[in-house]
């Protein structure tokens, strides 16, 4: 086995750790100053990629997507090391040639979530504005579509998700307006996720699992709890190959827009900021403010 090279975060349902080839596994006890991610660090290695995975719903699903401290799932997975982050997510489709089983390389987000924190520059006396307006990375969103095709999977490359705050879920006048919009898919938990990626400097991007229609498509029964329960299994399955496929060649995140999104974004004086704040945001800020 040869030296790490890349290191990968994966954020999703929990049991992917199981994969087949995985050695050195660890479960990694992580806290931020942000408080604790959902669960603990899931961390192995496959041929020359570091993988760190967190369930972020709890291992056994314990968490709501309303109620996951997203802002701890981020920052714990760059403090363990993540380099960039494959965020997976099961998805309502919004359109007909989305198939429940297919998947979706998404390239933009609607957010419609009401309730979240949405920045780790909140209360501290420090501001930044990050730019967002391509808010994946398309070199990772690239490797992950074809690490997609070489599993054989149905992926659709682009598409845009629609983040709602759950955890119900839509109403028909509010899936028909969604569909108007030219939105893609449906989920619940990729904001404020993406958002903070982006303030903590990672590459991120989305593979989207589709199991239902949401409750558009007069055709087919309305989504239930059971429905996409029998979809995400075999999701779950295709997701394991996909990543085994993408360690095989995972892109260098060198360079990339997201890596010094802070660069220019930090609006406050250095001099007004506080020791508390310096400390509390050193591992987002650090390399800028000493």
């Amino acid at each position: 086995m040869g030296e790490i090279e890349r290191t990968l975060g994966v954020i999703g349902g929990s049991g992917l750790y199981e994969l087949e080839g995985l050695t050195d596994v660890d479960e990694l006890e992580t806290t931020t100053p942000f408080g604790t991610p959902s669960d603990a660090i899931i961390a192995g290695t496959l041929g020359n990629t570091r993988l760190l995975f967190l369930p972020r719903h709890g291992r056994g699903h314990h968490t709501p997507p309303h109620r996951i401290n997203y802002r701890a799932n981020i920052l714990a997975l760059k403090m363990a090391g993540a380099e960039q982050i494959l965020s997976m997510s099961a998805v309502g489709s919004m359109r007909d040639d989305i198939h429940p089983g297919d998947m979706v390389v998404v390239d933009q987000f609607i957010d419609r979530t009401r309730h979240r924190i949405d920045t780790f520059f909140e209360d501290d006396g420090v501001v930044a504005h990050v730019e967002f307006a391509e808010p994946v990375d398309l070199q990772l969103a690239g490797a992950v579509t074809g690490a997609a095709h070489a599993t054989g999977a149905s992926v659709h490359s682009g598409g845009v998700y629609l983040c709602v705050e759950g955890p119900q879920f839509s109403t028909r006048a509010e899936s028909l307006l969604y569909r108007s919009w030219g939105v893609s898919v449906i989920g619940m938990t990729n904001m404020p996720e993406a958002r903070l990626a982006r303030e903590a400097e990672l590459p991120y991007t989305t593979l989207a699992m589709a199991t239902d229609y949401d409750c558009w498509h007069e055709a087919h029964d309305a989504v239930t709890v059971e429905a996409v329960i029998e979809v995400m299994k075999g999701n779950v399955s295709k997701a394991k190959e996909i990543i085994v496929e993408l360690a095989k060649a995972m892109p260098d995140p060198t360079g990339r827009p997201a890596t010094s999104a802070l660069a220019g974004a930090l609006i406050t004086n250095p001099d007004s900021i506080s020791r508390a704040a310096r400390e509390k945001l050193r591992p987002l800020i650090g390399k800028y403010i000493q």
